[in-house]
């Protein structure tokens, strides 16, 4: 199995989900943008889009998916939640709230107020969706109340998928818009030794 990986992409995520699995993976790690400093991976991967994940004859490259994926190969049952939990459909939810809620906002606030060259961006997208990054984290500070992690009293990959976009946030200044409950629970996720490992190995 052999993933693509750039510095703080999310491609993280997958990173961080093998290191918590304890998974043999090769990983390339690819600079960033690849479609400007590594043209040859559009070879590897026509979009030029990380993560990349090649295991045997799949190929996937949606970072959610990926985890989903590697979740019924290579997991247990611990980092996942499973339908005749109670907490299934909050997991599921979770985890695609880390994307579709978090980190797309971000990315999108990113290239329209950083990536794009100057005459080119557009300042009042990055002021109209931090407002909605602002108020899609108060729902994640009220999922998080009087709880450790997320759902099923413990942790799992839907933390993950959280939690590599507060680490976008953190990197880019958004981590201003964290609350108190949101600062702690970041904090616990960085101090586990699988996430520690994967940012060593960007």
């Amino acid at each position: 199995m052999k993933l693509y990986h750039s510095v703080d992409t999310r491609s993280l995520r997958c990173v961080w989900l093998l290191e918590e699995l304890g998974v043999s993976y090769d990983l390339d790690v690819v600079p960033f943008p690849p479609r400007v400093k590594a043209p040859e991976f559009l070879a590897v991967n026509p979009l030029g889009t990380l993560p990349y994940l090649v295991d045997g004859d799949t190929k996937m490259s949606e970072s959610v998916a990926i985890l989903e994926y590697l979740l019924n190969r290579y997991d247990g049952g611990e980092l996942r939640l499973t339908p005749d939990e109670a907490d299934y459909g909050s997991w599921l939810n979770w985890m695609h709230f880390g994307e579709a809620s978090l980190a797309n906002i971000q990315a999108t606030i990113l290239r329209y107020t950083l990536f794009l060259p100057k005459p080119q961006r557009l300042p009042v997208v990055g002021e109209d969706l931090s407002v909605f990054l602002q108020e899609r984290l108060k729902v994640l500070d009220a999922g998080l109340q009087g709880k450790t992690y997320l759902c099923g009293e413990r942790f799992t990959a839907a933390d993950i998928s959280v939690g590599y976009a507060l680490l976008l946030s953190s990197l880019f200044g958004y981590q201003k818009y964290f609350t108190p409950a949101i600062t702690v629970y970041f904090d616990r996720l960085q101090s586990r030794s699988a996430y520690q490992a994967a940012r060593a190995k960007s």
